[in-house]
């Protein structure tokens, strides 16, 4: 049997379609598991070793629908959704099953403040897909496999660094979901410990706002390190502080102590650290803490993001209590952490 998954991006959902992934392929017997995503985000999956063969498209996804078809696949897994996807299912004529996005419930939450989402983590909708292949969730939380080529070596990260460090996730895909500058200031006047800062390019200014006085306890790696190299920053963190972004479900893959912070999304959407069987209100999880200002009316007031807050005073992340963080992190420091096998 021939699968397809799909899912075009981006960091954070790909890792967290990677459930699906692993049980396709251990409880379907002789399957050939192939996934389509954007090319940007190849890196994500390329070393996962449940995966057959990667297709990926740049803007043109009409090239890859050619070779997509000489595949013959039997069976389509739609982990996206959309107009693009729905393309893709009836080019290549083979059975195929769609995640419920739940826009409905979405629009109630952030017009009207109407909790209609399900208690579960958007893993548990991703496996509604694959239950006519009768395949199931096995519990064991998300994947994400570091290339050998990106494991890094100590003279790589500052010797202060070397016993240990606090990973903060300061970048994201959209203004709101970041934490500002003076809060993260605030927050490592407050930290004992180590820092690194963790993010792309795009957020290396940032960085160095953030770490600017603070000597060798903060290293800014923003910029520095590939993904996958930034993954393994992540996997050998001993606590990590991150927006709503890519690399904090790459430490949930890793079961790492997770604080995590939502401006204008909420953990509510189903898009929170994942381990494998919690969730948010029945089974929480020990090892994650969420930080959102949920006294504020306007909170959440999007499930993607802004460039700006719509109502002009950004409280629902110039409001958190760093006095609160920086002793959750205090107390996630003490736990002992064996690193996940992979």
């Amino acid at each position: 049997m021939k699968v397809l998954i799909v899912r075009f991006s981006s960091i954070g959902d790909i890792v967290l379609t990677t459930p699906v992934i692993r049980c396709v392929k251990e409880q379907i017997p002789g399957v050939e598991l192939h996934y389509l995503t954007k090319s940007s985000f190849k890196s994500v999956l390329a070393s996962n070793p449940y995966i057959d063969k990667i297709h990926c498209f740049d803007d043109d996804l009409n090239k890859t629908m050619e070779e997509l078809k000489q595949e013959k696949f039997h069976f389509v897994i739609d982990l996206h959704h959309n107009l693009r996807t729905l393309k893709v299912k009836k080019a290549l004529k083979a059975e195929s099953a769609s995640f419920p996005k739940l826009n409905i419930q979405k629009w109630l939450l952030v017009n009207l403040k109407i909790d209609k989402m399900p208690d579960a983590s958007i893993v548990e909708r991703y496996f509604e897909t694959v239950k006519w292949l009768g395949v199931k969730n096995d519990g064991k939380g998300l994947d994400h496999f570091i290339p050998e080529s990106a494991n890094l070596k100590n003279n790589d990260i500052p010797m202060s660094h070397w016993a240990g460090y606090v990973g903060c996730v300061i970048g994201g895909s959209m203004n709101t979901k970041k934490l500002p500058i003076e809060q993260w200031r605030s927050f490592i006047e407050k930290m004992p410990y180590p820092v690194i800062l963790l993010g792309g390019p795009e957020d290396r200014e940032d960085g160095n706002m953030i770490a600017e006085g603070f000597g060798m306890r903060v290293y800014n790696s923003c910029g520095k390190f590939n993904l996958n190299e930034s993954a393994w920053l992540v996997r050998h963190a001993r606590v990590i502080v991150s927006n709503d972004t890519g690399l904090m479900h790459m430490a949930a893959a890793y079961h790492k102590p997770i604080v995590s912070l939502w401006g204008n999304t909420s953990p509510e959407m189903g898009m929170f650290p994942y381990y494998g069987t919690n969730n948010i209100r029945s089974r929480p999880e020990p090892l994650s803490v969420f930080m959102e200002n949920r006294q504020l009316r306007c909170h959440p007031c999007s499930k993607i993001g802004y460039n700006r807050c719509p109502k002009g005073h950004f409280k629902c992340m110039k409001e958190l209590d760093m006095n609160y963080l920086s002793n959750i992190v205090i107390k996630f420091w003490k736990i002992p952490q064996p690193l996940k096998s992979n």
